[in-house]
């Protein structure tokens, strides 16, 4: 069985939002694929993301799953990052009647949810307002 706390750390996405450029066609994919969508192509080199963008849509969860029962509500949103990127995100630290499509967000590294019994924290990233 491998080691739930290298497997997280071995992510590198999750720590500083890494993407695959592919090196034929241009498109990025986060997280990287190891085949282009577009072109087939299998080669890809790693590009850094925008730490900003803007929400795109977003939905306040007031009934979460147990691991995350005692944070609700909360609100997940589809960010965009400024160069297109897209990811789904926790959007945290903000008053959630005052969140609107549009608005400004900053990619943070925080603490995701502590891991079963063994307590492993675990780390990625969260949205808060610009």
């Amino acid at each position: 069985m491998a080691n739930p706390a290298r497997y997280w750390r071995e992510i590198p996405q999750r720590y500083r939002l890494e993407a695959g450029k592919c090196v034929s066609c241009g498109e990025i994919y986060f997280p990287p694929r190891l085949i282009c969508a577009k072109c087939r192509c299998r080669q890809f080199r790693t590009v850094r993301l925008p730490d900003e963008g803007h929400l795109v849509t977003y939905t306040v969860i007031r009934v979460g799953p147990s691991q995350f029962a005692d944070e609700t509500p909360y609100a997940v949103g589809v960010v965009e990052l400024d160069g297109g990127v897209r990811i789904t995100s926790q959007i945290v630290d903000c008053d959630l009647d005052k969140l609107a499509v549009g608005q400004r967000v900053r990619v943070e590294f925080r603490r995701i949810q502590k891991q079963g019994d063994t307590g492993i924290l675990c780390y990625g990233y969260k949205c808060v307002p610009a």
